[in-house]
Protein backbone atom coordinates (compact mmCIF):
# COMPACT_ATOMS: atom_id res chain seq x y z
CA UNK A 1 0.00 0.00 0.00
CA UNK A 2 1.15 3.50 -0.78
CA UNK A 3 0.77 6.67 1.26
CA UNK A 4 -2.61 8.34 1.16
CA UNK A 5 -2.09 11.41 -1.02
CA UNK A 6 -4.01 13.11 -3.81
CA UNK A 7 -2.20 12.42 -7.11
CA UNK A 8 -1.29 15.25 -9.44
CA UNK A 9 -2.27 13.25 -12.55
CA UNK A 10 -5.53 11.39 -13.10
CA UNK A 11 -7.69 13.76 -11.07
CA UNK A 12 -11.29 14.48 -11.93
CA UNK A 13 -12.20 17.08 -9.29
CA UNK A 14 -9.74 17.03 -6.40
CA UNK A 15 -8.05 13.65 -6.69
CA UNK A 16 -9.65 12.18 -3.57
CA UNK A 17 -11.12 9.11 -5.31
CA UNK A 18 -7.91 8.59 -7.31
CA UNK A 19 -5.85 8.77 -4.11
CA UNK A 20 -8.14 6.34 -2.28
CA UNK A 21 -8.06 3.98 -5.26
CA UNK A 22 -4.26 4.02 -5.37
CA UNK A 23 -4.09 3.41 -1.60
CA UNK A 24 -6.43 0.41 -1.68
CA UNK A 25 -5.25 -1.06 -4.98
CA UNK A 26 -8.36 -0.52 -7.12
CA UNK A 27 -8.98 1.54 -10.21
CA UNK A 28 -10.00 5.17 -9.91
CA UNK A 29 -13.13 4.47 -11.94
CA UNK A 30 -14.22 1.79 -9.48
CA UNK A 31 -13.71 4.15 -6.55
CA UNK A 32 -15.68 6.91 -8.31
CA UNK A 33 -18.57 4.52 -9.00
CA UNK A 34 -18.56 3.41 -5.35
CA UNK A 35 -18.67 7.06 -4.27
CA UNK A 36 -21.54 7.86 -6.64
CA UNK A 37 -23.51 4.84 -5.47
CA UNK A 38 -22.90 5.78 -1.84
CA UNK A 39 -24.46 9.17 -2.57
CA UNK A 40 -27.78 7.37 -3.03
CA UNK A 41 -27.64 6.42 0.67
CA UNK A 42 -28.30 8.95 3.41
CA UNK A 43 -25.19 10.24 5.09
CA UNK A 44 -22.40 12.82 4.99
CA UNK A 45 -20.61 11.61 1.84
CA UNK A 46 -20.07 15.07 0.38
CA UNK A 47 -18.84 16.44 3.70
CA UNK A 48 -16.40 13.54 3.97
CA UNK A 49 -15.18 14.20 0.41
CA UNK A 50 -14.61 17.88 1.19
CA UNK A 51 -12.83 17.01 4.45
CA UNK A 52 -10.52 14.59 2.60
CA UNK A 53 -9.91 17.24 -0.06
CA UNK A 54 -8.72 19.61 2.66
CA UNK A 55 -6.83 17.11 4.83
CA UNK A 56 -5.05 14.93 2.26
CA UNK A 57 -1.83 16.43 0.98
CA UNK A 58 -1.25 16.73 -2.72
CA UNK A 59 1.32 14.30 -4.10
CA UNK A 60 3.86 16.98 -4.99
CA UNK A 61 3.58 18.63 -1.54
CA UNK A 62 4.03 15.27 0.19
CA UNK A 63 7.25 14.65 -1.75
CA UNK A 64 8.77 17.99 -0.78
CA UNK A 65 7.91 17.41 2.90
CA UNK A 66 10.30 14.45 3.04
Amino acid sequence: MTALTRPTHGRMIAGVCAGLARRFGTSATTMRVIFLLSCLLPGPQFLLYIALWILLPSENKARTAW
